[in-house]
């Protein structure tokens, strides 16, 4: 089957629901970015990995910064190495090459690989305007200029973009309109205990319960600045199951351990301290 024919359909640690895996796969089929929003925690940068490992394709990650310019994400010419090779005359590259200095960046590793790749740029929204906008005309293309040496490189093959947000900052609408989209909202409790299943096949009921109706609880706080994501929550019961017989009776009492687990800033521990000792959780 070629590669523009697979669907995606889940993967081993990867809870799917249908309207999610029916935009994934337009999303293949149209040969468009997807763009993925939600809060952190809701599993969107798992999803590129999750596709990478179902479809079986190399996955290459663009962790976006701040100050980052689009060009290293296209490609680098390491000038410095090329001065240091022609002062010292010990290098084995042919330093009047210029191409024998030009790195791929992530993108450019995507568009130069052999395979399929699944192409994941993480936090798009940190990125200033021209950023994306001009990020967005290269893939829309599936080419670049590298100046230095008058070439424009063109994909082998076009890969599987997944491009996530945290809605920090707006996107410009020429960029949402060359995208498709999807909000993934954070786990209600049924689907959390699907999550869990798949990361704790054996897990006792009561603690389960017990860690559901808690956790919800404790995100439920008003005031708290970071509320705790999936990530902690697997954490934290990771950390209930490695305490030798521990009862889950304590959790609806409001005898919570390990609250460092579930919130990293002091003010929204102190608050979910001071909360937990006071009553009883759910």
């Amino acid at each position: 089957m070629a590669d523009n024919a697979k669907k995606f359909t889940g993967a081993t640690r990867y809870v799917l629901d249908e309207e999610l895996a029916n935009i994934i796969n337009i999303s293949m089929a149209l040969e468009m970015p997807l763009l993925l929003k939600g809060e952190p925690g809701t599993g969107k940068t798992m999803l590129a990995h999750a596709i990478a490992e179902s479809l079986k394709m190399p996955l290459l990650v663009l962790n976006v910064k701040s100050s980052m310019k689009l060009i290293e994400a296209l490609y680098q010419y390491d000038t410095l190495t090329r001065l240091n090779d022609s002062r010292f005359g010990d290098s084995q590259r042919d330093v009047s090459d210029i191409e024998e200095y030009i790195k791929m960046g992530k993108i450019g590793q995507a568009f130069t690989a052999d395979a399929r790749t699944v192409l994941l740029i993480d936090e798009i929204d940190k990125a200033d305007t021209d950023f994306q906008d001009d990020m967005l005309d290269v893939l829309d293309q599936m080419e670049f200029d590298i100046i230095e040496i008058d070439k424009t490189l063109q994909a082998r093959q076009r890969p599987v973009i997944i491009i996530t947000s945290n809605a920090k900052k707006d996107l410009s609408d020429p960029f949402l309109g060359r995208c498709n989209f999807h909000h993934i909202a954070f786990p209600d409790p049924k689907m959390m205990r699907k999550i869990i299943g798949v990361h704790f096949p054996n897990i006792d009921e009561n603690l389960l319960e017990s860690a559901i109706g808690t956790f919800y609880s404790l995100r439920d706080l008003d005031g708290i600045e970071k509320k705790p994501a999936t990530r902690e929550l697997l954490n934290w019961i990771r950390a209930l199951n490695a305490e030798p017989d521990f009862n889950p009776k304590k959790l609806r009492k409001g005898d919570v351990p390990y609250l460092g687990v579930l919130f990293k800033k002091s003010g929204d521990y102190q608050r979910a301290s001071g909360f937990t000792s006071r009553k009883r959780m759910f």
